[in-house]
């Protein structure tokens, strides 16, 4: 399968929980960049996982850039709203785009058509890192594992919430539906601490949840766990299996965030922001938020982000056409 081997090849280039000395090689640097303050792009609402890294490691960017962060929230649209507007943006390096799966792979499969093409519109300048997804369920919930619900859904199809329509989670899930047969009806929410608030208070069956909003749930025992979706186990959930450990070997999926600028951006200024993305990414305290939440991390270089998103791409696109999922229909 083509996401396994996307997986094996992450593995090989490590996802590191450490990367204190990712940054010590810093490419050539682009002469007089930058020489003001800089934009970051997030698609999506303060508070959220993208919005907050994008601030935290925005802080070090700029701490390395010698210039100001500033992090601009530019929610709709699935982030297209966001990336419509970086695409259209000068290609002189001060205008970034926090990107991650849905805007640079699953939004040209869900829109018969956008105002921009993430594939020739954009260009890579890092990874920022990998988000476990998990299947939870309330502590009081009887079913005893993944098994159990799988065979009972045949019976009654239970519901899930996730943070958002076409969000990795939605598509995630009903990739497992397809690949494990598992029946569930999908419930959106604004957010994954929404759709865990509801599933909490009883008036939802399932969630799945990335590890960044999920791992203090899971962790202190406040929801069952019944499996995550990566290929390996998380190493704040060791207790989790995965699917492909339960048989479900082409059941793997995750979330992911990186950074991505305008196509036409000088390769010395690309190759500045990616020596300072490292940097941020590396940091101390970074690095441990990422330890304490199970998000994992890989210094890639901008044409390593780039050889991964095609990657996706090819895994990704064909099965959201394959499974009917419009966002524009």
């Amino acid at each position: 399968m083509r996401q396994a081997g996307a997986s094996a090849m992450l593995g090989r280039r490590g996802f590191l929980a450490g990367m204190g000395a990712a940054g010590l090689a810093a490419p050539a640097r682009a002469q007089g960049f930058p020489d003001r303050p800089l934009r970051w792009i997030v698609g999506y609402p303060p508070g959220g996982a993208s919005d907050t890294f994008a601030r935290l490691i925005g802080a070090h960017i700029g701490t390395r850039l010698g210039q100001n962060v500033v992090v601009e929230n530019r929610p709709g649209g699935g982030a297209v709203v966001a990336s419509e507007a970086v695409a259209r943006s000068a290609p002189d390096g001060y205008t970034l785009l926090h990107v991650d799966n849905g805007i640079l792979v699953y939004n040209p499969a869900l829109y018969g058509r956008l105002p921009y093409d993430p594939d020739r519109d954009f260009q890579g300048v890092g990874f920022i890192g990998r988000f476990p997804l998990f299947l939870v369920v309330r502590p009081d919930n009887p079913v005893k594992d993944f098994a159990e619900f799988l065979a009972q859904s045949k019976t009654r199809a239970p519901n899930y919430g996730t943070p958002a329509v076409a969000s990795p989670h939605h598509l995630a899930m009903e990739m497992v539906k397809r690949r494990t047969g598992l029946e569930a009806t999908h419930v959106p929410y604004r957010g994954g601490p929404a759709a865990m608030q509801d599933l909490l208070a009883g008036n939802l069956e399932s969630v799945v949840i990335d590890c960044a909003s999920g791992i203090p749930f899971i962790t202190t025992g406040k929801v069952k766990t019944l499996c995550v979706f990566s290929e390996a186990r998380s190493s704040r959930a060791p207790d989790v299996p995965t699917l492909r450990e339960l048989g479900h070997a082409e059941a793997v999926a995750y979330g992911w965030q990186g950074m991505s600028v305008p196509a036409g951006v000088p390769a010395p200024v690309v190759a500045r922001l990616a020596d300072a993305l490292k940097a941020g990414v590396g940091a101390d305290d970074v690095q441990a938020r990422y330890r304490d939440l199970g998000i994992e991390s890989a210094p890639w270089s901008p044409a390593e982000f780039q050889d991964f998103v095609k990657r996706e791409n090819a895994e990704w696109r064909p099965l959201i056409r394959d499974l009917g999922i419009r966002l524009d229909s």
